[in-house]
Order: structure tokens, then sequence, then C-alpha cells
């Protein structure tokens, strides 16, 4: 039923930030210009609203209009699918639905943070979302955000009672947990991986592609350790993979996306603000990102 936009979303689907003008305002110019710019730079879809977009900083109505700039800016020339989820059911239905109406290719839904669900209660939530809509959902499992992990029998009995329930991004470390996951969800069911290091590992296991924050800074790097993958240039795959391990690291020594809005700040893509409660880095680790950003060549 949904092979052909599985087959779509299957690469490198960057993570966008949402920039912030110096109103504290969402900068609407801003991300249309970085949205054209992955494209361009050949990554394979756009995700909004999720942990890198600050969704939790936004309101219902901007991630709404977040969404939906997205979807339009985008017109069809690669897949969209925006966070909607929420640590509130009611709103995470509100957003998964509007998304649908305008015109999201699926949408990739988080597992409720702060409130810590049982296992039960995460498939009833999940279920009642998957039912509500008829686009493609895609679980966001990140256990170090929201303090429960989604274990792997719960995601197969959601993938096999929900046809469209197709995929998993695992920002999970657990290495052994995202083997399983193929293993009791099927091959063919869409694994990404959220963890920068594990982008490749997971390509070996079987994954179909990547949610990396680091897209931001290097859009076509983080694209192309996939497309190496997909022509069987394996050593290059493993080469890139090392060689933005650096980068990679230097971007989540402290809280994402504050390491990335100011290393996007240093190269002129976008004012670097994040709202209360989030924060720039230190200052030293300011300067550690930009010494990064010169060794690479960026600055």
């Amino acid at each position: 039923m949904f092979d052909e936009i599985k087959q779509r979303l299957r690469g490198s689907i960057a993570p966008i930030i949402t920039p912030f003008d110096s109103n504290m305002e969402v900068d609407i110019e801003a991300f249309k210009n970085l949205i054209n710019w992955h494209i361009a730079s050949g990554s394979h879809g756009i995700s909004v609203t999720g942990t890198t977009g600050e969704p939790s900083s936004l309101t219902i109505q901007e991630r709404e209009l977040v969404m939906e700039t997205a979807i339009k800016t985008a017109n069809g020339r690669v897949p969209v699918a925006p966070g909607t989820g929420s640590t509130n059911h009611a709103e995470t239905l509100r957003l998964t639905k509007a998304a649908q109406e305008m015109g999201a290719d699926a949408a990739l839904v988080i597992v409720p943070y702060y409130n810590r669900p049982n296992q039960q209660a995460l498939y009833n939530h999940f279920k009642i979302v998957a039912d509500s809509v008829d686009i493609p959902i895609i679980i966001y499992n990140i256990p170090g955000r929201t303090a429960v992990n989604l274990e792997v029998k719960t995601l197969a009995r959601l993938a096999e009672d929900c046809p469209n329930i197709i995929g998993v991004k695992e920002s999970n470390k657990d290495f052994e947990h995202v083997n399983r996951v193929l293993l009791n969800c099927g091959r063919d069911f869409l694994l990404y991986s959220g963890i920068e290091l594990l982008c490749y590992p997971m390509l070996a296991i079987g994954g179909a592609g990547h949610i990396s924050a680091t897209a931001n800074i290097v859009p076509k790097e983080v694209a192309d350790i996939y497309n190496y993958w997909a022509a069987g240039e394996v050593d290059k795959a493993i080469d890139l993979h090392y060689k933005l391990m650096p980068l990679n690291d230097v971007l989540f020594k402290d809280t994402n996306p504050g390491p990335l809005k100011t290393a996007m700040g240093m190269l002129g893509h976008i004012n670097p603000a994040l709202r209360l409660p989030m924060g720039p880095p230190p200052e030293a680790l300011q300067n550690e990102i930009r010494e990064t950003l010169v060794s690479y060549g960026l600055l």
C-alpha cells in the first residue's frame, strides 16, 4: 500500500532547524532558504519540528506554520515528514491530522516525553494516532530525551496492527535494540538512525537511512553516506563516516540544537537565536565549534 512512498523515504531525511529573527519570531524567509539549500545539496527528504526544530519552543500555531511552509516550499521535490508528536495526546492528534491535510508525505511522531507512559499506554497512543490518518507514520524513539524506551515488542505490535506505521527513527545507542527492530518488524520496515555515529552502521544492518542534525551543516556529505552505500561504494561510505566524526562530536557537546545553531550562525545561514529555556553553548565550546568548522574548510 505504501511501497512507493517507502522507497522515496530512503536516504538522508534532513531535520531542519527552526530559525528565529532578532525579535525571536520564526524567520520564514530564512527557513525557506534552508529548505531550498538542502534540496539543492542532495538531501533526500525534509523533516521539521523534530528535536532539532525546537518544537517545545513553538506554539501549536507556529508548528503548523512551519509544517505548512516546509511542504509548500519543497513542493514535491523531496518528501516531507514533519514532526507532529507531543507529550499531549490531543495535540499530537491535531498536528498529525493537520500534516495530512497540508499534504505531508509522512508524519514523524515522537514517543511522548516527560510523562513516561508504560508500554501498553504507548501502544494505545500510537494506535489511535495511526488510525486517525491515512498517511504513513514514522515513530520517533529517543529515550535520552523522553525518559522511556519504546520496546521492540511494542513496536512490532504496532507495525503489525497499523499498516501505516512504516518505520522508526531510533535515537537509541543500544545497537542490539535496533538490530532487533528489523528482526521483529521485518526487513522492509524503515529503520532510520537518529544517532550521528550510527548513520553508517545502521545502513549496514539494513537501515533505510538517517535523520541526522549534522545535515544542517554538511547536507551533501550526510546524504553521500547513503548514496555511497546504495551504490555499493562501501569504502567511500566508511571513509565519510569517519571524516564526519569530529564534526558530529562537537555538535553534541551541549544540548541540540544549541551548538548546531551556533555553527550555522558562524556560517551565515541564520541568526543563531534560541528561545528560552534553551540557550547558546558556553564560550569555550563556541570557540571549539569555530575551530572545527575551520578544520573542515567551512570557515
